[in-house]
């Protein structure tokens, strides 16, 4: 199916996947400083962003998800390109590497390595932010971002700083989130939402220390999943993309040998 998509630099290919209910746009902090060794592509996933929704007969999960973008980089003619991944779509890089079908992996507080009452509870706060979304006006978020203790009210969960998120970005976030076709049904999906199979390509897994939607304590799971320490993000959130850049930047590259 066609994607949207954003594309930019020259080098090893290297796809990046964005969380729910977002869109390619949460890399726009790290494109650049990324294609200085790479041709970076950044995507929508269907029923995400500006990418069209699946056909009614598909369900949206992981497993969808995941085999959808397999074939959109298909059709650009990449094969087995370095992917990089937050939130759902750090679940979706590692599930990836477990298959052997990319040649790096980088996880940024990816999902699934959750207790029964992290998952209620980050499902619940998903929905209360998509809530929030479908409720805001322009003008409304406005106010918000007129105010820290809007900001922080509306962005807490996702970032530590809220300050630091220009108002553009946070407009357009806000309208990704609330027109996500898929949103609902992937959420859901969530709760059969298990650690993949050991991975067959290099991983890399790093959290943000400040991630109050999947907190820092997922992060031993993740570790002892994959047999090797995660990478803590210091003075992150959960999408630690918008929070410091150039270490984002530095953590992916040192995986990729970029």
């Amino acid at each position: 199916m066609e994607l949207t998509y954003e594309r930019r630099g020259t080098g090893p290919p290297l796809v990046l996947l964005h969380g729910i209910g977002h869109h390619w746009q949460a890399w726009l902090p790290v494109m650049d400083l990324l294609a200085e060794r790479h041709d970076v592509i950044a995507v929508d996933f269907p029923g995400f962003g500006a990418s069209p929704p699946f056909a009614p007969d598909t369900p949206y999960n992981a497993e969808t998800v995941a085999f959808a973008i397999e074939e959109f980089w298909d059709g650009l003619g990449i094969s087995q390109p370095h992917v990089a991944g937050n939130s759902l779509g750090g679940y979706v890089a590692l599930d990836m590497a477990s298959r052997g079908v990319v040649r790096t992996a980088v996880a940024l507080s990816p999902a699934g390595f959750w207790s029964r009452t992290e998952l209620l509870y980050a499902r619940m706060a998903l929905r209360a932010l998509r809530r929030a979304a479908s409720r805001t006006s322009e003008g409304t978020a406005a106010a918000l971002m007129s105010s820290a203790l809007g900001r922080a009210a509306s962005l807490g969960l996702l970032v530590a700083d809220p300050s630091r998120i220009p108002d553009e970005e946070i407009l357009l976030g806000t309208e990704a989130l609330r027109n996500a076709a898929g949103f609902d049904e992937m959420l859901n999906s969530f709760a059969w939402l298990a650690p993949p199979a050991p991975p067959k390509a290099p991983i890399t897994i790093a959290w943000g220390d400040h991630d109050r939607l999947l907190p820092r304590r997922q992060a031993v799971r993740a570790g002892r999943w994959a047999q090797q320490r995660v990478k803590l993000l210091a003075g992150c959130g959960h999408v630690p993309m918008s929070d410091d850049p150039a270490l984002v930047a530095r953590i992916i590259l040192e995986t990729t040998g970029g």
